[in-house]
């Protein structure tokens, strides 16, 4: 199966093959601050099974990830994986945007005091234990 995506300018447009390693939705701070958003909902997909057209920035905001964004319109697309194994893209930024449903919230612990969650996924303090 084929999933494919872009930014809002149309700049940068990606594939995606197979389905992702999984999907959930993370509160940590970090991607609340690379995503100006409450939280950041993301498709993980090992780095081979993704390609991707157009030019791309990217900024270190850990010793583990980088985020990947538009040169042009600035869209925040992928967190990746700097070990080189999996990437992350915003679930918004698939072409058919409800293709995946997340199915946990990571690192509630970080999760801004407003937002309530009552979908009934599995909620985890940090990361999925192992």
């Amino acid at each position: 199966m084929t999933h494919e995506g872009g930014c809002l300018c149309g700049a940068v447009r990606f594939r995606c093959e197979g389905e992702p390693l999984n999907v959930r939705i993370c509160h940590c701070r970090n991607c609340q601050k690379a995503m100006g958003s409450p939280f950041y909902a993301r498709a993980l997909f090992a780095q081979g099974a993704l390609s991707v057209t157009g030019e791309t920035a990217r900024y270190a905001s850990s010793e583990a990830i980088d985020r990947v964004f538009c040169k042009v319109c600035g869209t925040r697309l992928f967190s990746w994986r700097r070990n080189g194994t999996a990437a992350g893209v915003a679930l918004a930024t698939f072409d058919d945007r409800n293709a995946f449903a997340p199915t946990a919230h990571i690192w509630i612990s970080e999760k801004m005091d407003w937002v309530k969650l009552d979908d009934g996924l599995p909620q985890y303090q940090a990361t999925v234990p192992q």
